[in-house]
């Protein structure tokens, strides 16, 4: 029979619990490093015992009462030289110095570490230098018991041993995922792969994230899911915020965004906090952020690099600690050069950009996506609806090479019309039929160009149809329009339109500004600028 290996203890003098009470009756009290090399089933062959060097009186007294009840254990006094026993630095250092010196031989002996003893720093040094496994050890722990030598129990950190831990930390990981999923078990390996990411980045990161890709495609749902994720994980204590940039038109954007004073500007009858401010502690998602003017773009770029911002009509500054998303379905590089966006906002949001795929680049994720908006209007509604199999399969064959131009929209507006329609408790094939031939007349209809009836050379009627204007405005829109035209750039025909008050004003944005008037009229560069065909 193999003849066990001697079993080898390193640990610190407790200098308070070890010392016990004097006299015979330190017998019956509970040592915790004597206690130890009382056990029955635990032989310990080598004490090596750490002790400061004003306590080698105790130690010298430890080591004789460990040899009157155990005298097969050897015990080896080390002296550690420690000033202040509760400097972390000080005491890693000589722990580790100590371990580095050690004459360790694991394929002879068996370590144990001691982990009763010693003020808490020593414990948690002792603790990390077994976990790096600069003491090739297990850690054994001590308590009162029965007896005087109590109870004893060995921690081995080897977490591979601990499967159901391991299995609960990989359960919470895939419970996050699935989290910003919405719960959708989706199958295509590149978009989970992306909210893999996603999860990972929110849960250590505080800054920016850019969520781009088409409309439709989900940017606001898991911005929102996000901040849902965070706020689960106690991230987060604050709101969740979310605006759609393009609704903040000309001179509103900034008290939006930033607040206002009572009476900084007509109609302010009241103080107001703004966006920014409401998000406090949360998370604030700018969705369609390159519709800011670039005036509320250097406001914003300085409260996320600063937390600190002026509300409108206010000499002093207030703060807002927030976690900035924001969502696109623009290319803002093009926006930068085209001098609509500011190129350092743009850097500070690409440090974290996620380009949502559109609904027709994951057919596989449809029959998933099908599911869960038909539970969710089964939710509304109070009505449990479901295919029956022919029309299933027939609106999956439709749906799986289908366009899809507005996602996840189209897609939803489908399955509530399917629902509504629907003679029975199930979808017939008869209703998936009519439901695509209208989500394919609808499609059709957007890709057609408009017909050409407006009338020639009248730019206004070309952009704007037959909303009507006053004649005034028309007439100055159309100069507007042939200026663009005539322009390389936004900031160019700015100031082309704008070069006499140019030296009136102490600041000049003059993009900005042609942005703005163009916005009264629902306009903006892209369609303004575009020539028509000849």
């Amino acid at each position: 029979m193999d003849t066990p290996r001697p079993t080898v203890v390193l640990g610190l003098l407790g200098t308070n619990l070890d010392r016990g009470v004097r006299g015979p009756e330190r017998w019956q009290k509970w040592r915790p490093t004597v206690g130890l090399c009382r056990q029955e089933d635990l032989v310990v062959t080598r004490l090596d015992l750490l002790h400061p060097a004003p306590w080698a009186s105790l130690a010298s007294q430890t080591k004789a009462d460990i040899a009157t009840v155990s005298p097969e254990t050897e015990v080896r006094l080390h002296t550690l030289d420690l000033t202040d026993p509760w400097d972390f630095e000080a005491v890693y250092t000589a722990l580790y110095d100590f371990a580095r010196a050690y004459p360790f031989d694991p394929d002879a002996e068996d370590y144990l570490v001691h982990i009763t003893t010693g003020t808490h720093v020593a414990q948690i040094c002792l603790f990390l230098l077994v976990e790096s496994r600069h003491l090739p050890a297990r850690l054994v722990q001590t308590g009162p018991g029965g007896t005087p030598a109590g109870r004893y129990g060995v921690i081995d950190l080897t977490l591979s041993r601990y499967d159901r831990l391991a299995s609960r930390f990989e359960a919470e990981r895939q419970e996050a995922t699935s989290f910003l999923k919405g719960g959708i078990e989706t199958r295509s390996p590149a978009f989970n792969a992306l909210i893999d990411r996603i999860e990972l980045v929110a849960l250590r990161s505080t800054a920016p994230m850019l969520l781009t890709g088409p409309t439709g495609a989900g940017k606001s749902r898991l911005a929102r899911r996000v901040w849902e994720l965070k706020r689960a994980r106690r991230l987060v204590k604050g709101a969740f915020v979310e605006v759609n940039c393009a609704t903040l038109r000309g001179d509103g954007a900034m008290p939006a965004l930033f607040g206002h004073r009572r009476g900084a500007f007509t109609g302010a009858v009241s103080d107001r906090a703004g966006l920014l401010r409401e998000a406090d502690g949360g998370v604030l998602f700018l969705d369609e952020i390159g519709e800011l003017g670039l005036d509320e773009q250097a406001m914003l770029l300085r409260a996320v690099e600063d937390k600190r911002f002026l509300p409108v009509g206010s000499d002093r500054e207030v703060e807002s600690d927030f976690q900035l998303l924001a969502g696109t379905n623009r290319d803002l590089g093009r926006a930068v050069a085209e001098g609509r966006f500011r190129e350092d906002l743009l850097a500070r949001l690409d440090l974290w950009t996620f380009a949502l795929p559109g609904l027709a680049e994951r057919p596989e994720d449809i029959p998933p996506n099908l599911d869960h908006e038909l539970e969710q209007v089964g939710r509304a509604t109070g009505r449990r609806m479901l295919f029956n199999r022919e029309a299933r399969e027939r609106f999956l064959a439709f749906a799986a090479t289908a366009p899809w131009p507005r996602n996840f929209r189209d897609l939803g507006g489908a399955v509530v019309r399917m629902t509504t329609l629907a003679p029975g408790a199930r979808i017939d094939r008869e209703t998936v039929d009519e439901e695509i031939g209208r989500l394919q007349a609808t499609w059709s209809a957007g890709a057609r160009p408009k017909a050409a009836a407006v009338p020639e050379g009248d730019p206004v009627a070309e952009l704007l149809g037959e909303t009507p204007i006053d004649r005034f405005d028309q007439v100055q829109l159309a100069e507007v329009i042939r200026v663009c035209r005539a322009s390389k750039s936004l900031s160019d025909a700015g100031r082309a339109l704008f070069a006499a008050s140019r030296a009136q004003r102490t600041s000049v944005n003059d993009a900005d500004r042609l942005r703005k008037y163009l916005a009264r009229f629902e306009l903006d560069w892209e369609r303004v600028s575009a020539r028509p065909p000849a």
